[in-house]
């Protein structure tokens, strides 16, 4: 195909990673590599094995496909920052406020965002939410370690299970309702995915096996309803500070209320995941989509961005 290329030609992708979400970013990580070569790029990639950044050979830039720990959590992102090295997607700070749970409730609770009420637990912090409730690891993604609670007796085991990824647990109201997700690139909100799961609970298997759940885009809601949602993740992507790319995660009430459950910084780019799809809705074929997310790489100090300032970690 003709290339489009602007300030990269040689770039690396990073996948793989040390976190639970390896086997899922090996995937994203073909795929992305995949299509930049489709674009046009020539591509390097790279098995990131354990947290270190380890390149061989000089690049232009970096397309990050790294899932969960050391590829959302801020750390990939400042040893780039610190070789000089452009990268897609967020910043160091941004990228902690936004896959540490602890920290994008807070910002959500400030901004004035709807989001499910919710605690933070210790190992011996009592549970004083109603039930049902929904408990999860504050750093985790991919609904690893993620539980629905609805009877007291599976209160302790689930929580036990999901104290083990971190000394704390995030435990946070049940929103029934329907599950919605809106990509962001740039600064343009995606059209907006319906995920129908089995038993109306997105889990692992739900979310990376083929045919476990139904993906409707563009969701049926009416024109007011989609504009709020998407209004709302745009909210959510500059008050955490974000840049490039990421996706929004809601819960819609029957009542028609929206709630933010969490904003992923490098979501999944496999066979089934959501982003693609919401791009492919807009018509941003796949090798145009990460073409241009990897023509938005860039360094902290390259170009400071407003929005990662505005929250202190």
């Amino acid at each position: 195909m003709q290339s489009k290329l602007g300030k990269f030609h040689k770039v690396a992708v990073l996948k793989g990673g040390p976190s639970s979400e390896r086997a899922i970013s090996l995937k994203s990580g073909a795929a992305v590599a995949e299509g930049l070569r489709g674009a046009g790029y020539e591509v390097i990639e790279v098995d990131v094995q354990r947290p270190a950044l380890e390149l061989t050979e000089p690049v232009d830039g970096v397309f990050i496909a790294l899932h969960g720990e050391f590829g959302e959590d801020g750390q990939v992102q400042s040893l780039l920052e610190a070789r000089g090295i452009p990268y897609t997607g967020s910043g160091p700070v941004a990228c902690r406020a936004s896959f540490d749970k602890r920290l994008s409730k807070s910002v959500f609770i400030r901004e004035g965002i709807p989001t499910a009420r919710y605690e933070v637990l210790g190992p011996n912090s009592p549970l004083t939410l109603p039930l049902p409730v929904v408990v999860k690891p504050p750093c985790q993604g991919s609904t690893i370690g993620i539980f629905k609670i609805s009877k007291p007796g599976d209160w302790e085991p689930a929580f036990r299970e999901s104290l083990r990824y971190d000394g704390e647990v995030i435990a946070e109201s049940f929103i029934p309702g329907r599950e919605l997700t809106v990509g962001v690139i740039g600064e343009m909100a995606l059209p907006i995915i319906e995920i129908l799961a089995p038993d109306g609970w997105y889990d692992f298997d739900a979310k990376y096996s083929q045919g476990h759940s139904q993906h409707l885009c563009p969701a049926p809601l009416d024109k007011v309803l989609a504009d709020r949602a998407r209004d709302i993740a745009l909210r959510v992507f500059k008050a955490l500070g974000c840049r490039g790319l990421g996706r929004v995660d809601f819960r819609l009430t029957e009542q028609g209320e929206l709630f933010v459950l969490e904003l992923n910084n490098i979501p999944g780019f496999t066979e089934t995941s959501l982003l693609p799809e919401a791009a492919r809705s807009e018509g941003i074929g796949f090798s145009e989509l990460c073409r241009q997310i990897m023509e938005m790489a860039t360094l902290d100090a390259s170009q400071p961005h407003p929005g990662e300032k505005s929250y202190v970690v």
